[in-house]
């Protein structure tokens, strides 16, 4: 993007033109890189998620809230590096970033490297502990939509362009879905969408988009109906998607038709939200998820335990911080001082705001049940850290803006 030193260059001369010789004076401060905002903003919803993770991990030995810890530990050191980093330097790095994506994602098919994530997802690798390169791909995903679609300026008009920028944007996706994770490729999708609507994209190019990607999901179970084969009597195997895949779909669509599977887990949901009540049961009674009810209550049914422990009122206090994130990062996105910068942050506003939507949801029956994480509250180490790292990816557009003349302000 080779307008990012004309626009800073602009904003200089403008600054002098302005100012005179008194800006000589107004030189930054140590501190003044900080958004205090953002910053307060993320210490309330990590501290409310670790409060919440501690107490759905009690008992349970296969997850380690120590680990949780030394993960926010890292993920503040990454922070503030990132945020420091100057992100126009990433601008030009278009076909380097979609081809980090790849190796990323691509990364746990390599022999000996990858580990089965279970339910025939190989989505981890282990490096000295496991971790799951998709999830960090989240990361270059956003740096590489912003990259691309940023070179057409905010206006993107032409068919045949949109459907190459289209093409491409659905490299990760499919990369992703050779592991299978169905749950991290529909929020590179997400991402990719955000990008999109804010990068000029036309209106009638992203329905038609979303029609043919309706079409398409229809056709797969089409297909998937045709090539499937009997394993033994009355049990059938699909190849294109798994039967989990399947299951949670029909699920969403009649939860009362698999009450010993899928369809039990989202009732044992429903139940500890709705046991809550008004203020909840108090940290450590979710009986729900002590009780062994709740499946994977650390990670996928993390709401579940905060809605039975602190209630409505709970619920309300997380949406809330939720609102305020993103408030806070929309107002950076308007004080961006080019499109690479705003396309970045739009990014991860979609990236978080879908997933927030999707677990929420999943959790109360309006979603399909997915892998989707909830952002700052779900146990898992690579998720943490991502999102931090994604905060200074925020900071970084916030900062370097106020440093070229034009601070982000609400």
């Amino acid at each position: 993007m080779a307008e990012l030193p004309q626009i800073h260059s602009v904003h200089h001369h403008a600054s002098h033109a302005a100012h005179g010789a008194s800006s000589r004076s107004e030189r930054p401060s140590l501190f003044s890189w900080l958004n205090p905002p953002l910053l307060i903003v993320v210490g309330l919803l990590v501290s409310y998620g670790l409060l919440v993770c501690w107490s759905a991990v009690q008992g349970l030995e296969k997850y380690s809230f120590n680990r949780q810890l030394m993960c926010v530990l890292i993920g503040l050191v990454l922070m503030v590096i990132v945020w420091r980093f100057d992100y126009r330097r990433l601008a030009n790095l278009t076909t380097a970033l979609l081809a980090l994506n790849v190796i990323l994602i691509l990364s746990p098919h390599i022999p000996g490297l990858g580990t089965d994530a279970g339910m025939g997802a190989k989505s981890w690798i282990k490096v000295g502990m496991q971790v799951q390169p998709g999830e960090f791909a989240k990361v270059t995903v956003i740096l590489y939509a912003a990259s691309l679609v940023a070179r057409y300026g905010g206006t993107l008009d032409d068919v045949r362009e949109y459907c190459k920028v289209v093409g491409l944007l659905l490299v990760p996706f499919l990369c992703v879905m050779t592991q299978p994770d169905l749950g991290t490729g529909l929020v590179y999708l997400a991402i990719s969408a955000a990008v999109l609507v804010m990068g000029g994209a036309k209106a009638r190019y992203l329905l038609i988009t979303l029609a043919l990607g309706i079409a398409a999901i229809a056709a797969v179970f089409a297909v998937d109906e045709l090539l499937k084969y009997e394993t033994s009597p009355g049990q059938y195997e699909y190849r294109l998607l798994k039967n989990y895949q399947r299951s949670r779909l029909f699920v969403f669509l009649n939860p009362d038709a698999d009450l010993s599977g899928d369809g039990y887990n989202l009732a044992q949901a429903k139940i500890a939200i709705g046991s809550g009540g008004l203020f909840g049961k108090g940290l450590l009674n979710a009986t729900q998820s002590t009780h062994g009810f709740l499946p994977e209550a650390p990670t996928d049914f993390v709401f579940c335990v905060l809605a039975e422990e602190f209630g409505f009122v709970g619920v309300v206090a997380l949406i809330a911080l939720y609102g305020a994130l993103i408030a806070v990062c929309l107002s950076v996105a308007r004080g961006a001082d080019n499109l690479y910068g705003m396309l970045i942050v739009m990014g991860v506003i979609g990236m978080w705001l879908f997933q927030i939507l999707e677990n929420i949801g999943m959790d109360c029956g309006l979603m399909p049940i997915t892998g989707i994480p909830l952002p700052f509250v779900s146990y898992g180490s690579s998720f943490m850290i991502v999102n931090f790292v994604l905060v200074g990816l925020i900071g970084s557009v916030g900062s370097h803006n106020s440093v070229s003349g034009r601070k982000a302000t609400p």
